[in-house]
């Protein structure tokens, strides 16, 4: 199997599920009962797994069979595997105007209507209370800002840059003497 060009992550595995060789997954697309719809999985060290059944699970999990993975103990091997698909494989003509995958938005690079680089976008994140851009810059740590319509203005795709609101996006102190003065990320 030769080495993905364009990677996008799909599914991480977790715990076996039974006897049979069946494992829960944790699926990163809208509806993860339909990670199957993409094609074969592969992971990062190019075996491919080519999905035979999926289940619901429970607590966000979802249960799948693959071919060639027939009893707990080869089920188990496979825990905290990444599985990825080709870019070109997700469904691009699906998409309504103004809508996008989330994988798109990484590495675009980060402005301020000032100017102010801040770094690029490295990953997408759902902790539960909303959607969290990572933020990295050369020899900056990583930051994390909300991803809504007050921190985010523009996204655009053609240039591959990110407008944001520095203040919204928790980057920058208002001012208003209410907020605690934000630390430089940078500084130790």
């Amino acid at each position: 199997m030769a080495k993905l060009n364009d990677p996008i992550l799909m599914a991480t595995i977790g715990a076996a599920q039974g006897l049979r060789g069946d494992v829960r997954v944790r699926c990163f697309t809208a509806n993860p009962l339909t990670v199957g719809d993409y094609g074969n999985l592969h992971a990062e060290d190019g075996r491919v797994f080519e999905i035979l059944e999926t289940r619901p699970g429970k607590n966000n999990m979802i249960v799948i069979r693959f071919r060639g993975v027939n009893d707990r103990t080869a089920a188990e091997a496979l825990r905290g595997l990444n599985l990825y698909i080709e870019r070109d494989n997700l469904p691009d003509d699906e998409l309504e105007d103004e809508e996008y995958f989330y994988a798109d938005l990484e590495g675009l690079d980060v402005f301020d209507d000032a100017g102010n680089s801040y770094g690029a976008i490295s990953a997408i994140f759902d902790f539960g209370a909303g959607d969290l851009l990572e933020l990295k810059g050369p020899g900056r740590r990583p930051v994390l800002i909300p991803f809504n319509e007050s921190a985010v203005l523009e996204i655009d795709f053609e240039d591959r840059r990110v407008l944001i609101d520095p203040v919204a996006a928790g980057l920058v102190d208002d001012g208003d003497g209410d907020a605690s003065d934000f630390p430089d990320p940078d500084a130790r």
